[in-house]
């Protein structure tokens, strides 16, 4: 597996070995071997599988007020999506800075998203699923997230009127959430 550090520190991209014959493929798509080679360790206690019928739809961005805060490792099993994250920990270089790529089903690559990250993506492709693994019980009491399109962010997400949830579409500004994590 190819272990891809960004700038934000803790975030990574994850490409597997692939490996191709007639019979379609096989990969790797987590290792504790590898995630410890790079200096992490998580435990991952549950896995979350969403599927999103339509393109143009934006879910996030989320994230879990601590002590429920989650690491997150997303994959796409089926389809696309434009992954996108900000850096909410005050501490970091990346403070309030976000990032995205492209998730799919043809590249296999992943994304490592650690605590104190809001987390949301765009669906590029009709029936697109989404996997992923967090290494902390869901909460709904430190729920909380950002609105996707606030303007202090100017996230560039390539759409102007995505479908929203309710929920989604009532989603806090950034300013709202910048005490939140250390």
């Amino acid at each position: 597996m190819n272990w891809i550090k960004t700038e934000f520190p803790g975030l990574c991209v994850l490409e597997p070995k692939i490996f191709k014959d007639d019979r379609g493929f096989f990969f790797e798509s987590y290792s504790e071997k590898i995630f410890s080679e790079n200096g992490e360790s998580y435990t991952f206690i549950q896995d979350n599988h969403a599927k999103n019928s339509d393109p143009n739809t934006i879910r996030g961005l989320h994230f879990q007020k601590p002590p429920y805060a989650q690491t997150k490792l997303v994959r796409v099993i089926r389809g696309a999506i434009y992954d996108v994250v900000v850096d909410l920990r005050k501490s970091s270089p990346t403070f309030k800075k976000w990032y995205g790529i492209e998730l799919n089903s043809l590249q296999h690559n992943q994304l490592l998203v650690p605590k104190g990250f809001a987390h949301g993506y765009l669906v590029l492709k009709p029936e697109t699923e989404v996997l992923y693994k967090v290494d902390q019980v869901y909460n709904p009491e430190s729920e909380s997230g950002i609105i996707w399109n606030d303007p202090e962010l100017s996230i560039d997400w390539f759409v102007n009127s995505p479908i929203l949830s309710p929920k989604d579409s009532k989603l806090g500004l950034l300013k709202e959430s910048i005490d939140i994590f250390e």
